[in-house]
Formats: C-alpha cells, sequence, structure tokens
C-alpha cells in the first residue's frame, strides 16, 4: 500500500502530466480556426482560437448604401457563429486536456 508521499509523488505526477496536457491543446485552440456565414453566403467571417478576426468576405450584392442595417446585421450574425463555432470546439479541447481533473480543478468541462 502507498503512503503519503508516494500518493502525493502520484498525484504531481498527474498534474504535471494534465499541466504538459493543457499547453499542448492551448497551443492547438490557437491555430483552430472556425468560420461563420449569414445571409445564404453573403457574408463570410473567419475567427482563429485567440478569438481574432482573420477574415471577412462580403459578397458585393450585399451591399446596399440603402439598407446598410441589413449588411451589418449579416456580419455581425457571421462573425457571432464563427466565435461560438470556435469557442465549443475550444472547450471541447480543453475538457480532453483535462480529463476527469479538470472538474476537480475548476476547469471548465
Amino acid at each position: 500500500m502507498k503512503g503519503p508521499k508516494g500518493q502525493m509523488g502520484q498525484m504531481l505526477k498527474q498534474a504535471q502530466k494534465m499541466q504538459a496536457e493543457l499547453a499542448k491543446a492551448q497551443e492547438e485552440i490557437a491555430q483552430m480556426e472556425a468560420e461563420g456565414s449569414a445571409g445564404g453566403g453573403a457574408v463570410v467571417a473567419k475567427v482563429n482560437g485567440r478569438m481574432e478576426l482573420v477574415s471577412l468576405k462580403i459578397d458585393p450584392e450585399a451591399v446596399d448604401p440603402d439598407d446598410v442595417q441589413m449588411l451589418e446585421d449579416l456580419v455581425m450574425a457571421a462573425i457571432n457563429q464563427a466565435v461560438r463555432e470556435v469557442r465549443e470546439r475550444s472547450e471541447e479541447r480543453l475538457a480532453q486536456a483535462a480529463g476527469p481533473m479538470g472538474g476537480m480543478m475548476g476547469l471548465p468541462l
């Protein structure tokens, strides 16, 4: 049977392994990209894992000087969709990296 020192050593090894896996996951998340679109593809936004907008494409047909509000709504919808997707994928990857210890350490699962 392991004594207190053996159990502590095992816990430390598990924590170090989880920390390394979380660091790897964070690197992977930073490289992620997600795309969102609105208006049947009239507006397409791409966001990276750092939640930065990396590209925005607007079909010239979507540009109506008399209805700027619609274009603004399409841009917001496309960006929000991309952000939601990359956030969900990031959370899934972090949960995978944290494993069962993630919940104990207060990580979002």
